[in-house]
């Protein structure tokens, strides 16, 4: 399959919340705009930052085709079809192709594990044939998901996958995401997942991201992957420290969670997560620890829909 290679930024969106933790659809519009204005590619929706796993399948539904009214030709939407069950996965990733959503990605089952290559391109295969003509990636995030395995062995088992295109890699393997960007002369887009090493994953070849923090700080990323593609290795590793300090601050205050506060210090209330994750315990220091790594200076706008 022919398919498109992102070269810049995709952003995570957090699926917004009402007060009663229903989803506020009405939000979307004015999220995907604040991405757009900001230089962002592409929205990786309904994923870890999107708490895809604790959503209903009427509720992903609902997310995808409230995204696929935001997509265009720069901007494009992939859809994270995160599913224990097999069938469950194929009626969405069915959906998602039939709302004319670019792409999607498949999470492996997280109760079940998988333990091979193998068996991961099993179960890859029989996900990616019900949508032939549907771009697919992989999301490679064993913290979260367990499933630990070399992308470079699972790649080699699962190239007759006619529309894999690539993977989206949360890991910090760098040995391996170097071997699976150089697989068959660079066949598969290889996006990194982990913003705090982006110039790192640069340094290998990487030539696109997806992530959080790109919602709130994009323009922070964007002038430090110009720094480096012009050569100034100096000023991209001062503006990826500057990233460590908001992810330290992003984890301090419990981690993804304190990710929705970002957002309503940029002016977009998402609300909170749900219990399972919940919110921070103490938002006063957290606008402190804001103010005292000088975030504003790097933080995304937001403008109203148009």
């Amino acid at each position: 399959m022919q398919h498109y290679k992102f070269k810049g930024l995709i952003a995570a969106p957090f699926t917004p919340m009402d007060p009663r933790g229903d989803l506020n659809i009405d939000l979307i519009p004015e999220l995907a705009n604040s991405l757009k204005q900001n230089y962002i590619q592409g929205a990786f929706i309904i994923g870890s930052t999107g708490e895809g796993v604790s959503l209903t399948l009427d509720e992903k539904k609902e997310m995808i085709g409230a995204w696929k009214k935001e997509q265009e030709d720069d901007f494009k939407v992939i859809a994270l079809i995160a599913s224990n069950s097999l069938k469950e996965g194929q009626e969405l990733a069915e959906f998602a192709a039939e709302t004319g959503l670019y792409g999607m990605a498949i999470l492996p089952p997280f109760y079940f594990k998988i333990n091979s290559p193998v068996k991961l391109s099993t179960y890859c295969r029989e996900l990616s044939a019900v949508v032939p003509s549907l771009p697919v990636y992989y999301y490679h995030i064993p913290a979260l998901s367990g499933v630990n395995l070399s992308m470079y062995e699972f790649l080699k088992k699962a190239n007759d996958i006619p529309n894999l295109v690539g993977i989206k890699y949360t890991a910090p393997d760098l040995y391996d995401f170097r071997k699976c960007l150089t697989y068959q002369d660079c066949r598969y887009d290889l996006l990194w997942g982990m913003d705090e090493t982006l110039i790192a994953a640069m340094a290998m070849g990487a030539q696109g991201g997806v992530g959080s923090t790109y919602n709130y700080a994009a323009p922070l990323y964007i002038e430090m992957m110009e720094a480096f593609h012009q050569g100034n290795l100096s000023k991209a590793q001062r503006l990826q420290s500057m990233s460590i300090e908001i992810v330290d601050v992003l984890v301090r205050h419990g981690g993804i969670l304190a990710g929705k506060y970002f957002m309503k210090h940029i002016g977009l209330d998402c609300g909170e997560f749900r219990p399972q994750v919940g919110g921070i315990e103490d938002e006063d220091t957290f606008r402190e620890d804001l103010h005292s790594i000088d975030f504003n200076r790097y933080a995304s706008m937001s403008w109203e829909t148009v």
